[in-house]
């Protein structure tokens, strides 16, 4: 089959690689219909995090089940399911207690299992699933053609913008500061309307993005950054500043624009994946009694409320993916999303 493998920085090919085979009984075969690029991915991408030799990549897909090992339950062939970003057994302690980003069991994409089996990735024609019953999520059906680009973002950057504004409180009537104009921070002006946020800040300088931050729900756009970006959104809250501030890049920057915007006995979310050198100002912290919360977001503990909510039209985070294209050029959404000519790009196989 074809996949994407990632050689060096800017170096992508799509290559033929071994078909995914059930090796475990708890395995799941899984036809890929759609995957997509992660801002997480332009990292490696783009040298931040080191490639040390060709690997499989992309932590995001959505499709049909084929094969199933001897012990899965909860599933049958001809599903359609919903790969959350992280592999978990839905039973450990850690599962239980919704953190499946930390199963004791799990595992990644493009990693290996528990047996040390390799695990395929997600831009890829099919995907060999372990402990598919505590990782996939089926839908009730199988969708509509117009509902995949939404079903494809509870894999990860709906949940995670969930996440960040879970960790900072958001609640009815919140004033939100959202940092980062990416799909995540999208999906985090989302998931703040949709807890009852009065008032959402969108922190961008790109007219598209801007455009479509409002049109899922922020109520005001902030195009300065640093001190101005800060004093601007203020300016915006009657000079107090935001009662959650939700981090959606990864950067020292935007980790520092987050806390700035935050009122004394704010808090603020966390979500973006660290690029290095962002630090917390405890001290700044201790004197604003500011909170901060967050980390990678458990996914798959969300996706059966959030699977509700886009089905029946109520939030339509698909929005983000504003590029379609095949598989073969997998290169070309990676160069598509560093050049920032997408806001996320979607690749069927």
């Amino acid at each position: 089959m074809r996949a994407t493998l990632i050689h060096a920085p800017r170096d992508i090919r799509v290559e033929d690689v071994p078909d995914p085979q059930i090796r475990r009984p708890g395995d799941a075969l899984v036809r890929v219909v759609a995957a997509c690029v992660c801002g997480s991915d332009l990292w490696p991408y783009r040298g931040v995090t080191e490639t040390t030799e060709p690997h499989r990549i992309g932590h995001e897909f959505v499709g049909v089940v084929e094969e199933l090992g001897s012990e899965v339950s909860t599933l049958k062939t001809g599903d359609f399911v919903i790969a959350p970003f992280a592999l978990s057994d839905g039973t450990c302690g850690h599962c239980r207690n919704g953190v499946h980003t930390s199963c004791a069991n799990g595992a990644w994409w493009g990693g290996e299992d528990k047996d040390g089996l390799p695990i395929d990735a997600g831009q890829g024609e099919a995907v060999r699933v372990p402990m598919a019953d505590g990782t996939l999520v089926a839908t009730p059906d199988l969708p509509d053609e117009s509902m995949i680009a939404g079903l494809l973002t509870l894999s990860d950057v709906m949940g995670t913008g969930h996440h960040a504004a879970l960790s900072a409180g958001v609640s009815p009537g919140s004033n939100v500061v959202v940092v980062g104009d990416g799909a995540v921070g999208q999906c985090a002006i989302i998931a703040a309307k949709r807890l009852g946020a009065e008032r959402i800040i969108a922190m961008s300088r790109h007219a598209d993005r801007q455009a479509l931050a409002r049109d899922l729900g922020a109520t005001d756009v902030v195009a300065e950054r640093g001190d101005d970006g800060v004093a601007r959104a203020e300016e915006l809250l009657g000079g107090v500043g935001a009662d959650a501030s939700l981090e959606c890049v990864g950067t020292k920057e935007s980790m520092q624009q987050a806390l700035d915007a935050t009122r004394p006995g704010g808090r603020v979310g966390y979500v973006g994946v660290p690029a290095g050198g962002s630090e917390l100002p405890i001290r700044k912290l201790i004197s604003s009694n500011i909170s901060v919360g967050g980390g990678v977001a458990p996914v798959r503990g969300y996706i059966p409320d959030l699977l509700a909510d886009v089905l029946s039209g109520a939030i339509d985070p698909g929005r983000v993916f504003d590029l379609e294209l095949p598989l073969e050029q997998a290169p070309q959404a990676y160069a598509a999303m560093d050049e920032r000519r997408s806001i996320k790009t979607m690749l069927r196989p």
